[in-house]
């Protein structure tokens, strides 16, 4: 309903105009997010002749992108639809609309409404959101601005995690079958074992990884002696496995890849490596080349003999003789054509494919076999010079954290 205008001699009551408020929180620490912003929102709304008739509320989102932001999906599909009963959006300000890396996706989403009769109110800006040219150039800014401190905040943290990395301590993840994360104080003194699931609570703790239950390490030891001594093949091993009842750390039964995964995995022999993998601002998951890895060698206590781990990978890679290259970029064609993308994981769990290992091996890396055979996830690649310089800037330490 829109603010109706008495034109009689004698004015009566103001109506109300029906609003909707969008509320957002980036992570599940910051507890009281959402009301702090719900309450400067009904501040404004009191003053302003707003009657707030619906919230959507994005709990723990981050704003880089509207994938998983259900919240903010949801108001643009009722107002798209027409079901939008109201005329005006509350937001607590620029950045709790989002963080887009491109500020026009951020305007986009603004015009939608607009398009639709229904404006953005930003209670918390110091400008009015009224079509004024003052006001667009500032909303530009707030939007770039917006996306740059992400950029900038991401930047951060990762310099921070490579100096945790080469400190010996675990930056995120799962510990893997026959390993356990443990918690550890500032002095590196056990604190607890993390159950799965289960994060740090104080800021100063760490978590390092320590030998699991002595069943699950002689089991990691036998797979690695099957391997390496009998040479079966990683199918022949989960078959094996399975029969006997045995299941993974997550209860399920056992793959072929889960075996290679163990089976080339640095972590059973003590090495901390970081950003082999990178997921950096939403972008898609990017396997990065070796030099881009960051990496403390002995960092805890491995489960497998170094010997026995330098052996399987002998033999993963004596494998990637058999295939020429076309052979291999034609055995990765064909999995692109039956799949439609691909991944380490996809190509490690078929008997008739060289494992991943191989492939970067082979061709360097695993995006660079990806690209021969025309296939390229869509990808930012402006940070990877930003990551090779900061590596630059981090010292070598021991695997105990001082100089090497």
């Amino acid at each position: 309903m829109t603010q109706a205008i008495n034109s009689s001699a004698e004015p009566g009551p103001a109506q109300t105009i029906r609003a909707a408020q969008y509320v957002r929180m980036s992570t599940e620490h910051q507890k009281y997010s959402t009301e702090n912003q719900a309450e400067i929102i009904a501040r404004y709304a009191a003053q302003r002749g707003f009657e707030i008739v619906e919230t959507y509320a994005d709990n723990g989102k981050s704003g880089l992108r509207l994938d998983g932001r259900d919240a903010l999906k949801r108001l643009i599909a009722d107002v798209q639809a027409g079901r939008a009963d109201f005329k005006v959006v509350l937001v607590y300000d620029v950045s709790r609309w989002g963080r887009f890396q491109d500020a026009d996706e951020s305007a986009y989403y603004e015009f939608l409404c607009r398009e639709a009769g229904i404006s953005i109110h930003y209670c918390a800006e110091q400008f009015e959101n009224d079509g004024s040219l003052s006001a667009t150039i500032i909303k530009s800014m707030k939007r770039a601005m917006a996306g740059e401190y992400s950029r900038e905040l991401s930047v951060k943290v990762f310099t921070g995690q490579c100096r945790l990395i080469g400190l010996g301590y675990r930056q995120g993840g799962p510990a893997g079958y026959g390993l356990r994360r443990q918690l550890v104080d500032e002095q590196r003194r056990p604190k607890a074992t993390l159950l799965r699931g289960e994060h740090k609570s104080l800021q100063t703790d760490r978590v390092v990884l320590t030998p699991g239950p002595a069943e699950e390490i002689d089991l990691v030891r036998r797979i690695y002696r099957m391997f390496v001594l009998n040479r079966r093949s990683e199918r022949e091993i989960a078959t094996l496995l399975n029969g006997e009842g045995q299941v993974t750390d997550l209860g399920r039964p056992w793959t072929r890849g889960v075996v290679h995964q163990i089976l080339t995995n640095e972590k059973y022999i003590g090495n901390n490596v970081y950003n082999r993998v990178s997921f950096k601002l939403k972008k898609k998951r990017v396997a990065n080349t070796p030099d881009m890895w960051v990496r403390a060698d002995g960092a805890f206590e491995g489960i497998v003999d170094p010997d026995f781990f330098a052996a399987a990978q002998r033999i993963i890679a004596e494998r990637c003789r058999r295939y020429t290259d076309a052979e291999m970029l034609e055995r990765l064609t064909e999995l692109l054509e039956r799949r439609g993308c691909l991944s380490g994981l996809i190509i490690d769990e078929l008997e008739d494919m060289p494992s991943s290992s191989t492939y970067r091996q082979r061709f360097g890396s695993l995006m660079r076999g990806y690209e021969l055979v025309g296939w390229s996830p869509s990808r930012d690649y402006r940070y990877l010079e930003t990551n090779r310089f900061l590596r630059t800037l981090q010292p070598r330490r021991s695997p105990r954290g001082g100089p090497a």
